[in-house]
């Protein structure tokens, strides 16, 4: 049996044939015939293997600014591919049917094709980077890994969009071929994450710290305001606080509209009022690029100059209609703007 999958990456063995992963921070203790908390990763016979491993369950060449990155390549497109599976099971997930596949239909599907492969259809498809996203990134590394090499080989660069769960030995195991991330910072309370998505938060804010301040990847963060949960002025501000003074003033923040999804589906949609609060409690705190998501029209989706106001990145939807960036600095007034390959 254990032919036919991949065996894992960053997992030790114990005694009796158990062993620990140490890919996310569950750091689960697997027994022989046993799965780890993400139903993608089995113990057979003392070595740890990834059942998801070259099961492809999506595939798309989408624009960068839907991740979201908005100070990554802007304009550009990124190839975009999931693999089942996730180590979080978030009550309101949009992806539920991929990454909760194993959990809720006790079954792993997908296509199987190459890493190679995957890499000439991103190159062919005009993108310029490829996107591990839809799942948990972190729950497909082996695949993942294999795709960004040969990625980064070829002239693409690479990202994750995350839930920034895992450990510090996956960010190390990813350091040379991980250009970008965008990580879910979920709320600011434990009780949250407990509770809408079975996990901590302590570890989410251990990685963030991580990525500022001990890796060259770029970072973005994005926070889904959920009315009731986590929207209050309180919260809010300890989220813009931890960033200004984790990550610093240029890190953007994502302020993303709540839709009702999979198993919570009786809270309305997040009003537009309280994205604005969002947005104006993140200026206050003192970060310069915030944005709102997920709500048409909103003019908090463009890049403005944090030093004369200058429009300099203008979007409609995942779309950019105008870029005035100019050797990675504002046109206007030589401010320079934090990203990655930002010009126009």
């Amino acid at each position: 049996m254990a032919e036919n999958f991949k065996e894992a990456v960053l997992y030790e063995p114990l005694d009796d044939k158990k062993v620990r992963c140490n890919l996310c921070n569950w750091r689960c203790i697997i027994k022989d015939g046993d799965l780890g908390h993400c139903q993608v990763r089995k113990n057979i016979g003392g070595k740890l293997y990834s059942l998801n491993y070259h099961k492809l369950c999506s595939a798309n060449p989408d624009p960068i600014e839907k991740k979201p990155l908005f100070h990554f390549q802007p304009g550009s497109r990124s190839f975009s591919i999931a693999a089942p599976g996730c180590n979080f099971q978030c009550a309101f997930c949009q992806n539920w049917q991929i990454s909760q596949m194993a959990l809720d239909e006790g079954q792993i599907d997908g296509q199987s094709i190459t890493p190679a492969r995957i890499v000439d259809f991103a190159i062919k498809a005009g993108c310029k980077s490829m996107a591990y996203t839809y799942t948990e990134p972190t729950v497909f590394m082996e695949f993942a890994a294999e795709c960004g090499k040969i990625a980064k080989q070829k002239g693409l660069a690479n990202v994750f969009v995350s839930n920034g769960f895992m450990t510090k030995e996956a960010l190390d195991f990813a350091a040379d071929w991980l250009d970008g991330i965008n990580v879910d910072l979920k709320s600011f309370s434990e009780y949250y994450y407990k509770n809408l998505c079975k996990a901590k938060l302590k570890p989410v804010l251990e990685t963030i710290e991580y990525i500022a301040k001990h890796t060259k990847i770029w970072m973005e963060i994005t926070t889904l305001v959920v009315p009731g949960q986590n929207d209050s002025d309180e919260e809010l501000k300890q989220i813009a606080d931890f960033l200004v003074n984790t990550c610093g003033p240029d890190v953007p923040w994502h302020v993303s509209r709540f839709y009702p999804q999979y198993k919570y589906t009786e809270t309305p949609p997040t009003p537009g009022t309280t994205l604005q609060r969002a947005y104006d409690i993140a200026k206050s705190a003192g970060l310069r690029y915030v944005y709102i998501g997920n709500l048409p029209s909103a003019k908090a989706e463009n890049t403005y100059c944090p030093k004369c106001q200058h429009l300099l990145i203008e979007r409609e939807g995942y779309y950019i209609t105008k870029n005035e960036i100019k050797n990675s600095g504002c046109d206007n007034c030589g401010e320079k703007i934090a990203g990655f390959k930002l010009n126009g």
